[in-house]
């Protein structure tokens, strides 16, 4: 698979040390610094004093929605406006029930544990977090065979915060117990401009508005992937230019970067292009789709259609995907009649 600069699941955290450090300046540590989201932020911030103020943890929250749009990022804020130590992991990385009772037992009073991609968790240990998260116990069994007997052992009040692009794929058990559940949405392009001018402060450059709104557009309204086409600019910039970011540095940076001014990248135009030379514009099933793309099926549904429908370049149909008469246009193309008549402009 192609490294794609604009996957918002592609996370600077998997890449060199030196960008660990650069994401975790960038990253804002309290509801202050925190850009946009402030419908979710209104309302955690009066759970967070409500807790504080009756000296009780947080009710568990899970935050789902879009790759990219700051739900690690939130839940280290709510770990910090709580006063809390917190614990990170993920769904994937606790392969035994066991596994998930060591870090529960090692939690303080008032902890959070973070779990990303929680919708990724084995059902065994899915239900040890049942009587966790309402009991603050768990059961563990002793033994095997007919001598085998269950020890419920009392852990720490903790407040869990779960992360999942995919909240459908939760078991409704695991849903329902949490007492906040709350979606992140995109971001619109002033926000975008925002955390570009304060992830530049962060990083000591010089950006001016035209860049920072040039920048937002290309961005997929998604704060990820600005602070990372932001360093990729920063870096232009201070090769091919005096360090200052402006309006012609970013376009030509872009440029060499292949982002157009939709945001869309090479593989993005690709999968438009094979459904209009391949499939005359749509529909096409999924499976097509991913094998073109050399990908999962829940990879184009995840990280590709997402982006594609919202600026109206895709539409889905009871058929199958297909592109839309904006699609046409952007790529230059000409539609069929037969493709006038059936292909909408969302």
């Amino acid at each position: 698979m192609i490294e794609r600069i604009v996957d918002p699941a592609q996370d600077d955290d998997q890449v060199s040390p030196e960008e660990q450090k650069i994401e975790n300046v960038l990253r804002p540590k309290n509801f202050k610094d925190y850009i946009g989201q402030n419908r979710i932020k209104n309302n955690l911030q009066v759970a967070i004093d409500a807790a504080k103020k009756r000296n009780e943890p947080l009710d568990h929250v899970l935050l789902y929605g879009p790759p990219g749009l700051g739900k690690t990022t939130l839940a280290n804020i709510i770990a910090n406006e709580m006063g809390a130590q917190i614990r990170v992991t993920s769904g994937p990385a606790i392969d035994r029930a066991a596994d998930l009772a060591s870090i529960l037992t090692n939690l303080g009073d008032g902890d959070v544990l973070f779990i990303d991609e929680i919708h990724r968790l084995n059902r065994s240990v899915e239900e040890v977090l049942y009587s966790a998260m309402e009991d603050y116990a768990i059961d563990i069994m002793l033994g095997k065979g007919p001598s085998a007997r269950s020890l419920r052992l009392d852990i720490p009040k903790f407040t869990l915060i779960g992360a999942t692009t995919r909240t459908g794929a939760l078991a409704a058990p695991l849903r329902d117990r949490f007492g906040m559940l709350h979606r992140l949405e995109y971001y619109s392009p002033n926000e975008i401009a925002e955390i570009i001018y304060r992830s530049a402060s962060l990083l000591e450059s010089k950006i001016n508005k035209e860049a920072a709104s040039l920048l937002s557009t290309r961005s997929r309204l998604t704060p990820r992937i600005a602070n990372r086409l932001l360093k990729r600019v920063r870096d232009y910039a201070d090769v091919n230019g005096d360090g200052i970011i402006d309006a012609p540095i970013s376009e030509k940076a872009l440029g060499l970067l292949e982002i157009d001014e939709h945001g869309l990248d090479t593989a993005d135009r690709m999968l438009l292009s094979s459904i209009i030379d391949n499939h005359g514009g749509g529909p096409v099933g999924l499976n097509t789709i991913a094998a073109v793309i050399g990908d999962e099926i829940s990879t184009v549904e995840d990280f590709y259609e997402p982006y594609l429908l919202q600026i109206g370049l895709l539409e889905r149909t009871p058929r199958g995907r297909k592109v839309t008469l904006k699609a046409y246009e952007h790529l230059k193309r000409t539609p069929t009649t037969e493709n006038k008549d059936q292909t909408s402009i969302i």
